[in-house]
């Protein structure tokens, strides 16, 4: 585990460690003792596993930012200002009172990003981490090609990509480009009316 919730799992091999001192625990076959060992908290590098993408799948969020242009000229009016993000949102502590930071934190330097406090003055303040550069963006590109998601998230996330690749290497202000950014932002998040789910045909394929 990366998160607070490993003492969670700690407190239930306690509780299963003191059942030593009782009868014996029933499982599928023969009677036996339980004695659990505490593994500690995984700080393996994030690009070598799926654990980011079940964090994005649950709880990130992609979004594209269009701003009209306020000077007059042949791009005003037609949002020639775009910019993909992609965020992450966590309290900054837990039900029980252990602190999300750290492992935020590595997030925010696997994405070579920094993270911020926010709602500050709320009941529940939170963490927030975004990607705003190309740079920061195509870090999780890459990330993704390895790891992909396979909820509806990937649906976003490919409407996401689909604007980014316009801008690399370079976004051509034309209004077939934007008219195409303003189409596929309209199909994400809350406004998405169509699921296709022909992205599970991918499904990691586990030898047994």
């Amino acid at each position: 585990m990366k998160t607070p919730k490993i003492n969670s799992l700690y407190k239930l091999i306690d509780w299963l460690n003191t059942k030593n001192s009782n009868p014996p625990i029933r499982t599928l076959g023969p009677l036996r003792w339980v004695n659990l060992n505490k593994l500690p908290l995984n700080i393996d590098y994030l690009g070598n596993s799926a654990w980011l993408s079940g964090m994005i799948e649950s709880d990130g969020h992609f979004s594209v930012r269009t701003t009209k242009t306020p000077w007059p000229g042949p791009l005003a009016g037609n949002y020639p200002k775009i910019e993909c993000k992609f965020e992450l949102s966590q309290r900054q502590k837990d039900h029980l009172g252990y602190s999300n930071e750290l492992f935020l934190a590595n997030i925010a330097k696997f994405l070579k990003v920094s993270f911020k406090n926010t709602r500050e003055n709320t009941p529940h303040p939170q963490y927030r981490l975004r990607t705003m550069s190309l740079e920061t963006n195509l870090i999780l590109v890459n990330y993704l090609n390895e790891y992909p998601l396979f909820g509806s998230k990937f649906l976003d996330y490919n409407n996401w990509k689909e604007i980014l690749n316009l801008f690399n290497p370079k976004f051509r202000y034309s209004k077939e480009n934007i008219d195409k950014v303003l189409n596929l932002k309209k199909e994400m998040n809350d406004n998405r009316t169509i699921f296709t789910w022909n992205h599970l045909n991918n499904f990691y394929n586990l030898d047994y």
